[in-house]
This record gives C-alpha cells, sequence and structure tokens, in this order.
C-alpha cells in the first residue's frame, strides 16, 4: 500500500494538490493553478483540489496484490513494470481568414494525418532514468481527430492525444513536438490530466513549424518556474538544447519562419541600389552609436558593401515567428495602413492640387466634416486603380467614407481655439504628448553644452529684461530660488543639424528654447522664446527672443514662434523620447532575453507579455517610418537628419540609469527626493499629470517586480550565481547596446535591489512610458497647427524681403509656414494608425492565460493583488481628473489626463497602458 499511496499521492487522501519534488522548497514553490479568472476577478476559494487520479481502480487491485503474494522487486521495478495512459487537451488556434494556398494545404493536411503524417508529441519527464541516465519518455502520441476537425470554424480546436507511461514517470517536464503536416499551425496551450498531481500545464503560445522547414523537435516546458541551478535533472539538457536552438550561428539569411534571434546594426534604412539620395549611413559604431536590432542576415546592396538589401512593402520583413503580429492586431494594422495607402495615393492623382497651402482654418476643419479626397472628387479614381476584383473594390467604396475622412481630434473636442492659448501651449509641455523634455532653470540665462569652438559662443540671447515683467513682481533670482522657472530647451539637439535641415526643399527650423514661469495656481505660463540659428560670422544675427505679444503684428510674431517650439517638440519626441528610448533602446533587452533566458526562467516570464510585438512593430518602422524617404523623414522638419539626431542623443544623453520615472524627474529638476512624500519625491510643479499618474503606476511595478524577485532570489549570492539572468544583462549591454557598453553609469547587477530597479525601469519603459508618448499622437497631433511636425519658413524680421508679405497677409504667411495639404494628409493618416488600439491589446494588469501562466500559486496570487492595484489606480486618476484644483487637467475647455488610465477600448481612445511597445 505504500507503493500505491506513493503513486496516487497523498492529495487523494488529504484533498490538497501536491507536486511530487524531492525537495520541500520545490513543493512550495511550484504548486498548480486550475483555475480561469479574469485579471481583475478576485481570486476564488483553492481548497479543493479537484485531483484526477493517475491510476484506474483495476490498477490499484493489481498493486495491491502484488504487494501482498511477496513479489519481491524494488520498488523502482514495480513501478517500471505498471505502465497507465494520460491525456493531453491541445489547443490550436485557427486562423480566421485563410488564402488559397492555406486552404489548400490544410486540405492536404487533413488527408495526410489520415494516412500517418501526423502532429507527433512526447511527454518528458523531471527525472532522470537510472538506467540510461536520459530523461525518462512516454510514447510517441499523435493528435486524434486532426482530420475530422479540420473544416470546424471556431477560433480555438481542442484535440487530444493519449501517452502511456510507466508508473516510475514521475512529474511531466517538458514536451516535444514533430509537425508532420505541411502547414504550421498556432500552438496555444496544452494541458496534461491523469497524474496524481493534478492538470499540468503547458503555456505555448508558438507557432509550430512542419519538419520540412524545421525537421528538430519542438520543445514545450511546463509552467513551472525553475532557476538555472533549480533545474530537474531530466530537462538540463533540453534547456540548454532550446536556447541554442533560438540564438543560432549569428549566420545566413533568415527565413519568415525561423525562430532565430540575433543583433545587427542598423544598415538598412537605407536603397542605395534604387538612387544615391536614398543613401543612408550606418547607425551602430562608433561614428554614429545605437543601440541594436534584430539581425535578419539580407544580403548587401549591389552599390554599397555595408547597407543591407530592402525589403520593400507589402513584402514582409524578418523577426522570429512568434514575433509577428497575430490574426486580430495585423487586421487592426492593416486597416489602418489601408487608410494611410489612400492617401499617399494622392500624389499620383492631383499633386499639383495637394502641393497647396491651406488657405484658412476653415479648410482644415473640412479635413474632419468631409474628407480631403471625397471633397475634390478623387474617391472613384482612387478606387480605379486598384488592382482587385470589383466586387471587392465595391465593398471597398461603400465603407470608404470613414477611411477617406479623419476624425475630429480630442484637441478640438473641449475647446476648438485652446491650442492658440498661452497657458494651453504650456500646458501640453506637463500634460501633453511629450511631457518628458521640461526641466527646472538652475542656471539664468541658460548655458550650451556645444563646443563654443564649432557653434559658436554658448550664452543665451535670453536676459533678465525679456522675462522680468511677467514674472508677477519677483526678481529673476528669486523666481529661481523658488522654483518658478522652467524651460523647454533644444537648443544643443537642434544647433549642430540646423545648416543641413535649412538647406532641405520646404524645411526651415530654429534651435529653440523657452522659459515658462510657474503661476501661484500652479499653472505654466511662457514668457519667452529664444530662436537660434548656427553663427556665420560676427555680423550675422544669429539669436534672436521673441515674447508674448503686445500688438497684433508680434500676436502672428508670437504664434509663428510657437510653432516652430512645437516642431521641435514634436521632432524630439518622435526621434528621441518615442522611438529611441522607447522602441529602440528596449529591442536589446528583448533578443538577449530570448537569447539567454529559458522560457522556464521565472524572470522570462515576468518579462514575457511587456516583449510582446516590439520586434514586429520595430521591424515595420525601419521599413516604412523611420527608413528613407519614410513617413518620419517626409514629415518632420529634420527631414533625412532624422535618425542621426536621433544617434547624436543616444549618445549625449541616453542613460539607462535614468530611464526609471524618479530618476529622470530628479534628473530634469522636476522633482527632489523627501522621503517624508509618497513615492519618496517632491514635485516641485505638484500638479504635473504625467508625473502625478506616473508615479503611481511606477510604485504598483516596483511593488510587484519587488515581490515577484523576492521569492525566487533570497539573498545577493543567489543573483550573482544565476547564469543565465547574468548572461541576459551582460549581452544587453556589451552586444545590444555595444557602442556604449564603457559607460560607467550602467547599473551593477550584484543584489536583489540591483534587479528590482533594472526590471523595474524595463517594464516601465515598455508599458506606462510608451504609452504617455505614443497614444496621444492622433488626438493632439492630428490638428496639425496644435503641433506642426515641421515648419516651411523662418520668422521674416524687418530688414527680411519676406516681411512685407507677411505684414500684408499675416494669415497666409502663417499657413504658408505649415505643412501643405499634402503633408498635413500623409502625417494625419500615419499617426491615426500608430495611435490605434488593437482589439487583442493586453493591457497592464492583464495576461495570457492569467491562472496558468506560471505554475507558482503564490505569484500568482501577488499578480492578481498587482491586477487589483492597477484597479484602483485607474479609479484614483479618473478621480484627479473631475478635481478642479487641478487645472492642468480639469477646467473649462480643458481635457481631462488619460494617458496613463490604465485600461482602454480599441481604436484611437488617447487612453490606455498595453503592457508592451506594441505599435
Amino acid at each position: 500500500m505504500a507503493l500505491v499511496k506513493e503513486i496516487m499521492g497523498h492529495p487523494l487522501i488529504s484533498g490538497r494538490p501536491s507536486l511530487v519534488f524531492s525537495a520541500s522548497h520545490f513543493k512550495k514553490k511550484t504548486q498548480t493553478t486550475q483555475f480561469s479568472i479574469k485579471p481583475f476577478d478576485r481570486r476564488p476559494n483553492t481548497s479543493k483540489s479537484g485531483v484526477v487520479s493517475a491510476i484506474s481502480e483495476d490498477l490499484v487491485k493489481t498493486l495491491r496484490f502484488s504487494t501482498t503474494t511477496g513479489d519481491r522487486k524494488s520498488e523502482e521495478e514495480e513501478k517500471a513494470a505498471v505502465k497507465f495512459k494520460v491525456r493531453a487537451v491541445v489547443t490550436v488556434r485557427n486562423k480566421n481568414k485563410e488564402d488559397f494556398k492555406e486552404t489548400l494545404f490544410k486540405h492536404l493536411d487533413a488527408f495526410g494525418d489520415k494516412i500517418g503524417r501526423n502532429i507527433v508529441l512526447e511527454l518528458i519527464s523531471t527525472e532522470l532514468d537510472p538506467k540510461t541516465n536520459l530523461p525518462k519518455k512516454s510514447n510517441a502520441a499523435v493528435l486524434k481527430d486532426w482530420s475530422e476537425k479540420s473544416k470546424t470554424k471556431a477560433e480555438r480546436v481542442h484535440y487530444t492525444a493519449e501517452f502511456t507511461v510507466d508508473a516510475a514517470f514521475g512529474t511531466p517536464g517538458a514536451i516535444t513536438i514533430m509537425n508532420k503536416h505541411q502547414k504550421e499551425f498556432f500552438l496555444e496551450c496544452i494541458t496534461i490530466e491523469g497524474f496524481a498531481l493534478g492538470p499540468v500545464h503547458f503555456p505555448c503560445n508558438s507557432w509550430v513549424q512542419s519538419q520540412n522547414d524545421h525537421p528538430e523537435k519542438r520543445i514545450f516546458f511546463t509552467n513551472q518556474p525553475f532557476l538555472p541551478s533549480e533545474t530537474p535533472e531530466g530537462l538540463r539538457k533540453l534547456r540548454g538544447k532550446e536556447l541554442k536552438n533560438l540564438r543560432g550561428d549569428g549566420t545566413g539569411v533568415r527565413k519568415l519562419s525561423d525562430r532565430i534571434y540575433d543583433f545587427d546594426v542598423y544598415n538598412d534604412l537605407g536603397n542605395p541600389d534604387k538612387s544615391y539620395e536614398l543613401s543612408r549611413p550606418k547607425l551602430g559604431g562608433r561614428e554614429r552609436p545605437y543601440p541594436r536590432r534584430c539581425r535578419t542576415g539580407r544580403q548587401p546592396t549591389d552599390t554599397d558593401n555595408e547597407a543591407e538589401s530592402r525589403v520593400e512593402k507589402p513584402l514582409p520583413m524578418y523577426v522570429p515567428r512568434d514575433e509577428q503580429f497575430e490574426e486580430t492586431k495585423q487586421d487592426t494594422f492593416a486597416a489602418g495602413r489601408l487608410k494611410a495607402v489612400l492617401h499617399h495615393l494622392v500624389p499620383s492623382l492631383k499633386a499639383s492640387i495637394l502641393a497647396d497651402d491651406f488657405s484658412d482654418f476653415g479648410e482644415i476643419d473640412d479635413l474632419y466634416k468631409e474628407g480631403l479626397l471625397l471633397k475634390l472628387g478623387f474617391q472613384d479614381e482612387i478606387f480605379n486603380k486598384f488592382p482587385l476584383p470589383k466586387g471587392i473594390v465595391n465593398t471597398l467604396q461603400e465603407s470608404s467614407k470613414g477611411l477617406l475622412k479623419y476624425d475630429t481630434p480630442k484637441i478640438l473636442s473641449k475647446d476648438k481655439n485652446a491650442w492658440l492659448r498661452d497657458d494651453e501651449f504650456a500646458r501640453q509641455a506637463i500634460a501633453g504628448i511629450n511631457p518628458v523634455n521640461i526641466e527646472r532653470v538652475k542656471t539664468f540665462p541658460p548655458v550650451s553644452n556645444l563646443d563654443p569652438e564649432i557653434y559658436g559662443p554658448q550664452h543665451s540671447a535670453l536676459t533678465s529684461d525679456h522675462i522680468i515683467g511677467h514674472l508677477d513682481g519677483l526678481s529673476v533670482q528669486q523666481a529661481l530660488e523658488e522654483n518658478r522657472l522652467f524651460m523647454l530647451d533644444y537648443h544643443d539637439i537642434f544647433l549642430p543639424f540646423l545648416d543641413r535641415i535649412n538647406a532641405l526643399d520646404g524645411r526651415k527650423a530654429y534651435a529653440t528654447r523657452t522659459i515658462f514661469f510657474l503661476t501661484r495656481l500652479g499653472t505654466l505660463k511662457p514668457v519667452a522664446i529664444e530662436l537660434s540659428l548656427p553663427s556665420h560670422g560676427p555680423n550675422h544675427r544669429s539669436k534672436r527672443v521673441v515674447t508674448p505679444p503686445v500688438d497684433a503684428t508680434s500676436n502672428w510674431v508670437w504664434q509663428l514662434a510657437k510653432a516652430h517650439v512645437s516642431s521641435n517638440d514634436a521632432g524630439v519626441h518622435q526621434l528621441v523620447n518615442h522611438w529611441l528610448r522607447t522602441h529602440a533602446c528596449l529591442e536589446p533587452f528583448i533578443i538577449a532575453a530570448h537569447r539567454q533566458l529559458s522560457a522556464m526562467h521565472p524572470i522570462f516570464k515576468l518579462l514575457d507579455p511587456h516583449m510582446r510585438y516590439t520586434l514586429e512593430i520595430n521591424a515595420l518602422a525601419r521599413q516604412s517610418l523611420i527608413s528613407a524617404d519614410g513617413v518620419i523623414e517626409g514629415g518632420f522638419t529634420a527631414g533625412q537628419y532624422g535618425l542621426e539626431m536621433s544617434s547624436a542623443a543616444y549618445k549625449s544623453s541616453w542613460r539607462f540609469d535614468m530611464e526609471g520615472l524618479p530618476a529622470d524627474l530628479i534628473r530634469r529638476g522636476m522633482a527632489v527626493p523627501d522621503p517624508t512624500q509618497p513615492h519618496g519625491l517632491k514635485l516641485l510643479i505638484e500638479d504635473y499629470p504625467y508625473a502625478n499618474d506616473g508615479l503611481l503606476i511606477w510604485s504598483a511595478i516596483q511593488t510587484w517586480v519587488r515581490t515577484y524577485v523576492e521569492r525566487y532570489y533570497p539573498n545577493s549570492n543567489s543573483i550573482q550565481t544565476d547564469s543565465e539572468l547574468q548572461s541576459w544583462y551582460s549581452e544587453s549591454i556589451n552586444v545590444g547596446h555595444a557602442d556604449l557598453r564603457e559607460a560607467e553609469w550602467w547599473p551593477k547587477l550584484d543584489t536583489v535591489d540591483d534587479l528590482v530597479s533594472i526590471l523595474t525601469t524595463l517594464v516601465w519603459l515598455a508599458s506606462a512610458q510608451h504609452a504617455a508618448l505614443n497614444f496621444g499622437q492622433y488626438p493632439y497631433g492630428g490638428y496639425v497647427p496644435n503641433r506642426p511636425p515641421l515648419m516651411r519658413r523662418l520668422i521674416p524680421d524687418e530688414s527680411d524681403p519676406e516681411y512685407a508679405s507677411f505684414i500684408s497677409d499675416p494669415e497666409k504667411f502663417y499657413f504658408s509656414s505649415m505643412p501643405s495639404l499634402l503633408q498635413t494628409s500623409k502625417f494625419m493618416a500615419v499617426v491615426d494608425t500608430l495611435s490605434t488600439h488593437s482589439p487583442d491589446e493586453e493591457y497592464i494588469g492583464e495576461r495570457q492565460q492569467p491562472s496558468t501562466w506560471t505554475g507558482d500559486a503564490e505569484i500568482v496570487d501577488a499578480f492578481y493583488g498587482f491586477a487589483a492595484e492597477i484597479g484602483r489606480i485607474e479609479k484614483e486618476i479618473e478621480k484627479r481628473n473631475s478635481d478642479p484644483s487641478r487645472r492642468n487637467r480639469c477646467g473649462a475647455g480643458v481635457l481631462p489626463y488619460e494617458l496613463l488610465v490604465p485600461s482602454s477600448e480599441p481604436g484611437v481612445t488617447c487612453r490606455g497602458v498595453p503592457n508592451s511597445v506594441s505599435i
């Protein structure tokens, strides 16, 4: 009977599930969970186990007989002699739409499955067989009913397989799969039923390729987390083998079906084979440092051996197969892309008309009321150019009104003229889509850090006389001492590029500085704008200061100066804060995680939802957004020099140790350490919506990460001896950020606190920081006068030939300085797509298979606690947006600050914090 109890497990007697591991430490850590709960549900009572016995009544009788008839075999031999069956429930996700080729292969696979070309699975134990010193294995089993269910239309189809295992098999730890079909399939999860310990879960979420493309068996591990040193003996070799497969050997051209993660420089942004003008310098290396991107291995171009050949739309760029968008995401992105394509067809149709300037503000309003293309009568002409069947064209025409016009941006929803006011211009610096550049003025006048030998005098043209009349009776020194002066400073990042930018057709820019004063009400007001150009000799007027208007002429000059500031702001926002800091700088950490952290590693399990879709969206950006002649070059002032500016910012100012929210606020002088305050900081602008809400989310992430890390790492030694963890962090820095690897500011990874800080920063960047910088692009920037992405004219002074035309018709001059009708239409189509949430978005506090993503019940409970805290934060933000004392987010015509509200519906909502950089 002792043998019966051991095989069946004491849970059948006690009513509580238990895993069979030799150390009690593992029993506690890997208790299974068996529930499917939405993230914000209260966790149910887990006292009832629902365990399924691994042994039938007949087997129990046989064992009883053998133990009472004096059978003298060893217990191990007895168990090996007894075999029993367990069942796998395999969940496969179907595509909703299939092309002809996919449908054909599906039928062929259904037929092939009947004649033995099956999906073959093998169950692997955590234990070694003492005779062979190899992992214990089940028999090979095939998925049942594949051909019978091949016509099932459900999104998820459940198949079964039946394994035969020895009674001495132990605990399941892995499954291998061989796909003998011709078509890949998406494996969502596997659950093994029949072991005494209860259901065993395998969260897979992966494409399984045909053996014709990938002859090796796929390996999937259970949801039980294991540090490398704690890996059960039966899984050690498989753990290493799977990581080796993911790393590849660094050679060859990657196929779309590959799952190989490797690094490369940004050498694929240009297209020199098409035109010399489309050549672009390599980013990555000593001359132009940059983070690394995912390697594709494509052949070099014919005209430049250091440049990688292009893959042009609509052909797909390589990313590892599991990184590609799932179908719902693809459909959402394609719908946005269709809108962009329709608008990009405009130049070939009526380029001469659409190159015109806006004539007045009413013409901009028409973009939202009736649609530019419909207004100009292009609808039929556009669709006649589509090489599509007539039925599809008719369908598109029926639904095209929604595609060919724009939704009204949120900035116009409460007060359509608010963007013109100085207080709204200032409010957006702390509650708009780029709230991370404002800084406290520490010395006045400000001083440049550029080399004076190259860029001229470092001193500013700003003086006390420019601002003294706007400081509510304070002297400049008093305003500095009371922390009442703040600044947007784009001088040093733009000035080195201005000669080249201003030599481009239709591009004119300044390097701007804007000074703000903090009023007694807690709001900001702009008090001076400095406009700088490169110095070209002692008699050249390179610096100009514009102050708030006193008459009609100075009002128009002031409005133009604010537009140039907004254009600077839009460029730095897109190229540095958004693309560089949240997209490009995260990519090396993601690549290294897949290469160095096993899927069993607890830190990989923590990071997994925060890496979703990022490699794919970055690849799409290299293909059409940041590439030569792409949307960023075409739509922003910096043009073809934008990515070089991004590289310069990476070299001069990006520091991983300053990317966390508290460190960044302190660096910019927006907060000071104060242990008596919530989050340990005192904000110098108390009503700073981005910082107020961001600190709530930062604190929740930090608490969750600390709880998680301390569960697996009891001390510093456990951090330092974790080979996979150390390899991940080392590779992220030394390979992924190779150009900055010698920097002294990289955090160490020696202690629990170190790991908590690093992981909190990564999760923050992927979720809340990206959300704050991304999802307001159309709601705020879709109305181009509010944030013109480029400017086409400098502001004339009395000695300039253009001054007379400016004086005679300032509104016409204003619109001639803005992007043209065509440029505006293209830009709006793209930022509309970038601001859209997909229906399959996963928001912070949510994750796939919330109860079974890990087998650690204590961590699952902690995750539900984190989700509940995110829910409380959402309610607190809603409360703040209704508080009239918070004038930067509440008041007549004032937009609430919702960019850090955690949840959202699909679409352009100006709210929602996804787990990852997914758009």
